[in-house]
């Protein structure tokens, strides 16, 4: 078990921009120190836990939960469930049981699955594109594209109105960070977009509950459990949380998957010389660069962790991205390694798209996509470079990736 020190360590700083482009350095400082540093968000207690096993404590732990229906936020003082973006991730059980036991009904393996031909098809065709050129940008050109296409097709919604979604997408993924990080024209912004999207989905519910077509609107509209269904508000909360994390979340995550790639040749050759590889290579991706860096939670009870004590109402920032760094779980953490969850004793679970009641519902599709942009861009272009090595970040703190990932292909 982890020793706690009796003082906490320096105020966490990871969060600084200068550390952007590279926060790992930070992260590290901070784990070393200790599970838990003290953030700085007014006078409500507020900490980063930096190690796997205090993190995946609390994100498994029922003594913790997101904390708006008993309007004990620290985050969001005074702020309901109802009023959040995407509630459905702010829930807390009971409410998050039944809705997530509903949607379950709808987001089923096999619908899942009868979206892979169209994803390789699509993969084949902009990597054909890309092929031509002798140029492609990862984000943009394949992984976005991608994404939005998919979650198109799994919602019922006309691919002409893709880019539209995609930029609602972008603006709300935008709003998921607390708003103490955010600007006014960025809430604005998330705002906008999510009255926006509101609008557009509540005359596709209206219209699929009238002429069902099979799509996941319809399947929501019509998913029922001893008697309970849906409301419409609940409904558009579900649809604007899989717009966020189906697309924001896949993208960052190939993004960061195929930059890692690049930045350790002897992984991309590896690769290459076995794509069977492809199927485990995104859980290494998800543990070395994760497309979310944290998550909050709020203590629900007077609770105990790896031997802090937390009052009900203290905030934790949960940083997977430095959990799946702890040496103490992977040994040398701070190594891309595509093999690490291959073979008959993979590692340790990664934290990347979460733990417990709110692990990503989208995890198997997210990762079938990676998967089959990874290998087929690894086997197909074998001369495969960064075009420009001075990339952006994006400025959200919680989503990690960049803005755009210029590559050569011939």
């Amino acid at each position: 078990m982890t020793t706690v020190p009796e003082t906490d360590p320096a105020p966490f700083d990871g969060f600084h921009p200068m550390f952007r482009e590279n926060p790992y350095p930070a992260y590290a400082k901070a784990r070393a120190a200790s599970a838990f540093s003290p953030f700085d968000l007014g006078p409500i207690p507020v900490t980063v836990v930096t190690r796997y096993e205090a993190a995946a404590s609390i994100l498994q732990s029922t003594d913790w939960g997101h904390g708006y229906t008993a309007g004990i936020s620290p985050f969001r003082p005074g702020v309901k469930a109802e009023d959040v973006p995407a509630s459905f991730l702010a829930m807390d059980p009971p409410d998050h049981t039944r809705l997530r036991a509903l949607v379950s009904k709808a987001f089923t393996p096999r619908m899942v699955g009868g979206l892979r031909p169209g994803i390789e098809a699509l993969v084949t065709s902009l990597i054909d594109a890309g092929l031509d050129a002798g140029e492609m940008d990862i984000v943009g050109d394949l992984a976005r594209p991608v994404s939005v296409a998919v979650m198109c097709e799994l919602l019922g919604v006309p691919q002409e109105d893709a880019s539209m979604m995609g930029g609602w997408g972008r603006a709300m993924a935008r709003g998921t960070d607390p708003d103490f990080m955010l600007t006014a024209e960025e809430i604005e912004n998330r705002v906008r977009a999510n009255t926006d999207f509101g609008a557009y989905f509540k005359d596709l519910i209206a219209l699929r509950r009238a002429n069902p077509t099979g799509d996941l609107v319809s399947l929501l509209a019509d998913v029922e459990e001893q008697g309970d269904r849906l409301t419409e508000k609940e409904m558009l909360d579900i649809l604007a949380l899989l717009m966020v994390a189906g697309v924001e979340t896949t993208v960052n995550l190939i993004g960061n998957g195929v930059l890692a790639l690049l930045r350790n040749p002897d992984q991309l050759a590896l690769l290459r010389e076995r794509p069977e590889l492809a199927e485990y290579a995104g859980d290494e991706m998800l543990r070395y660069d994760p497309p979310v860096h944290f998550t909050i939670r709020v203590a629900l009870n007077d609770t105990t962790v790896v031997g802090r004590e937390f009052t009900r109402g203290s905030g934790a920032v949960v940083l997977m991205a430095s959990a799946g760094r702890d040496e103490s779980v992977f040994p040398e953490a701070d190594r891309f390694d595509i093999t690490r969850y291959a073979g008959a004793t993979p590692a340790r679970r990664n934290l990347g798209f979460g733990l417990g009641l709110h692990y990503c519902l989208g995890a198997p599709l997210a990762k079938m996509e990676a998967e089959a942009e990874i290998r087929e861009l690894v086997t197909r272009a074998p001369k495969l470079a960064l075009a420009d090595d001075n990339l952006t970040y994006l400025t959200s703190l919680a989503h990690r990736g960049v803005t755009a990932l210029p590559l050569t292909l011939a």
